[in-house]
């Protein structure tokens, strides 16, 4: 089989909490990444990284910590080479991030996270 590997610079990523059967509406966070890399598995299921990513809005300290580590959440954003906006929309479900989600810190006390995760299903194209 062959594994195709998606990435996207620069996206701006929503995050919801997943909660079924009805997802939460509101988002938790908004952050702006350098890069997301999605990899499509055999079982449907995907693996991921989000690089060099920060808050534009909301606190990603839930998702940083031991409460939201065991938490699911859902990814949206954009694609940028779509011209058409309906078929832009792209979106990760049952996004679990793995232990280790790591944060710097700059001089003016600004936040850049790293994390790793695996994603149930989504809609990449």
């Amino acid at each position: 089989m062959i594994c195709l590997v998606h990435i996207w610079n620069k996206p701006v990523l929503t995050l919801y909490r997943d909660r079924r059967p009805q997802p939460e509406r509101n988002p938790l966070a908004v952050v702006q990444a350098k890069k997301l890399t999605v990899i499509p598995s055999e079982k449907k299921s995907m693996d991921g990284s989000i690089e060099d990513f920060f808050a534009l809005m909301g606190n990603l300290d839930y998702v940083s910590f031991k409460g939201g580590e065991v938490d699911r959440y859902i990814l949206c954003w954009f694609d940028e080479k779509e011209d058409d906006f309906n078929q832009a929309a792209r979106r990760l479900g049952g996004v679990t991030f793995l232990p280790g989600m790591s944060f710097e810190v700059d001089q003016s006390g600004k936040r850049t996270y790293k994390a790793t995760f695996k994603a149930e299903y989504g809609k990449l194209e």
